[in-house]
């Protein structure tokens, strides 16, 4: 009736967004009611199958679980990284099994698929829960529907539940290793690099390798540099090697490498000062500083608040050659000597050279490759004279004649010591040429 009373436009526009406004309100308060976790069996033991594979498949094998993480960064959730077919994907809930009252609750999840899957049916998903108070569960089951048997679902374990100190500075995350992987001496060269530049652990989601390569992951493994997480992602859907969609039949692309990342990034959010997100065939190699930690304290110091740090990739061909550090005694190991490939492709007219990261994981929600999708502060692009990723493969510019390349020598700054941990390494994998 007030609304009706009333003639001047200006009374009846200021009607039209007090009704919009109560209703969004009305409309949001609901959607928060609806997300709320609520009793549904009380009484009860926590049972069910604890889920001890990377990948587990849903029923209807439409939805795939990576692994739940606790994050308190706005409210208390559980953040189950995960893989979704994007149309197909509309309901999920979380099951919470609360040990010390025997209480069940149900909480409906929201569903959040990574804009960035590239045109495949599939895609990287964050699948969030409120959690329930005055509970801290240890584990989540996930189901299609609010009603049914707990026992009859996976348990996961919820990772990240206590706080922890740093117990590293940098690790690194190298997904996907695929392909029968065979690149061995320079996977050893970037290894050895990584630890001479700072880093302290390396992850690896691996699909597949070579025999060769399976050795020299033991030796690292031992050694405590690296932490395999396995990745039987084809297992499961069709992987494509390609980073987009090529209207093939595939349902994932590049073996799911943006969903390994994610998880990468929370798996060490409590337990890593920074994560580098890079390929076993890339270094970041800084051009001012010594290493890393000295590199990461001016970064810092610049950039106040900043939590993601993109430094430009540049192709080093593998085909150009230097003929400095042919060392003999490495050519009998499979796999591309770096120190012999210090030629750079020249930067192309009106081409964006693609970027990888360095981040603190605390400030990152979802990532993509080259950049991080949502985070909590701002991103820094890092001048080519402070820092740049050398990338050793296949050329890009082919068809440039060596006179067009850039003589850069700057990963020579490292011979002696690379060389020396290389030949170490090769000695105790017994990989090297007994002289």
């Amino acid at each position: 009736m007030l609304c009706a009373g009333k003639k001047s436009y200006f009374a009846a526009a200021v009607c039209i967004i007090t009704v919009t406004s109560m209703l969004a309100i009305s409309y949001l308060r609901l959607q928060r009611l609806s997300h709320q976790p609520k009793v549904i069996q009380e009484g009860r033991r926590c049972r069910g199958k604890i889920a001890n594979s990377t990948i587990t498949a849903l029923k209807g094998n439409k939805t795939f679980i990576i692994s739940p993480y606790f994050d308190d960064r706005e409210s208390k959730v559980t953040r189950l990284i995960g893989i979704v077919h994007h149309k197909d994907v509309k309901q999920l809930y979380c099951w919470f099994c609360c040990q010390h009252n025997g209480k069940i609750y149900v909480s409906k999840a929201k569903i959040n698929v990574h804009s960035d899957r590239f045109g495949f049916p599939y895609g990287a998903a964050d699948i969030v829960c409120l959690e329930p108070e005055n509970c801290d569960p240890t584990h989540v089951s996930i189901h299609q529907s609010p009603h049914g048997n707990i026992d009859q679902l996976p348990r996961f374990e919820i990772k990240n539940r206590k706080a922890e100190t740093f117990s590293v500075d940098f690790t690194v995350c190298i997904s996907a290793m695929f392909g029968n992987y065979n690149n061995v001496l320079q996977f050893i060269q970037s290894m050895e690099m990584y630890k001479i530049l700072g880093a302290q652990k390396v992850v690896i989601y691996k699909n597949n390798c070579s025999h060769l390569m399976e050795k020299v992951l033991k030796f690292y493994i031992e050694e405590g540099t690296v932490e395999i997480i396995p990745w039987p992602i084809n297992s499961h859907l069709r992987v494509s090697s390609k980073w987009h969609f090529m209207q093939d039949g595939t349902h994932i692309g590049y073996y799911g490498q943006i969903t390994a990342l994610n998880d990468c990034i929370y798996r060490n959010m409590e337990r890593s000062k920074f994560v580098v997100l890079i390929d076993a065939d890339e270094i970041i190699l800084p051009l001012k500083h010594p290493n890393w930690k000295t590199m990461m304290n001016g970064l810092q110091e610049q950039n106040p608040g900043t939590g993601v740090f993109l430094f430009e990739n540049h192709i080093f061909p593998e085909t150009v050659s230097s003929r400095m550090f042919n060392i003999s005694s490495w050519n009998t190991v499979p796999g591309v000597n770096i120190l012999q490939h210090v030629y750079r492709e020249p930067d192309r007219k009106d081409v964006i050279n693609p970027k990888k990261m360095i981040v603190d994981p605390r400030k990152v929600i979802q990532t993509s490759v080259h950049s991080v999708l949502h985070a909590y502060g701002k991103s820094a692009n890092v001048p080519m004279d402070v820092a740049l990723i050398y990338h050793c493969r296949e050329a890009l510019q082919r068809d440039l004649p060596r006179e067009s390349l850039i003589r850069d020598t700057t990963l020579w700054r490292y011979n002696s010591s690379l060389i020396m941990n290389v030949n170490k390494v090769l000695s105790q994998t017994m990989l090297q040429a007994q002289k």
